[in-house]
């Protein structure tokens, strides 16, 4: 829900995301063919799923970053008002047992 006190030029952090995720596929490919090397193969397959996640997420992160900057309402939209307390059906009446 919008409160009106976000900031008007909050941006999402899609770049640094972007790099963290190169440099955690790095390190992944990396583990995964060096523990294969070692004879590891439960480390290398941590480090293969690893590689999977990472590659997952920059995939969502390029998909962020091609579809470009989303309407945001400016500080001319006032807030919108919160909900009304209370539910809005009382549901069925409750009884105590002693």
């Amino acid at each position: 829900m919008r409160t009106g006190s976000e900031p008007v030029t909050a941006r999402s952090a899609l770049r640094a995301r972007f790099w963290l995720s190169l440099w955690g596929i790095v390190w992944a490919v990396f583990g995964t063919a060096a523990f294969s090397l070692v004879g590891r193969p439960g480390w290398a397959a941590a480090c293969g799923v690893l590689w999977l996640v990472a590659t997952v997420d920059m995939a969502v992160i390029l998909r962020h970053l091609r579809q470009g900057p989303h309407y945001q309402p400016g500080p001319d939209v006032p807030p919108y008002r919160p909900p009304e307390s209370g539910p809005r059906y009382p549901g069925p009446p409750r009884t105590r047992h002693p």
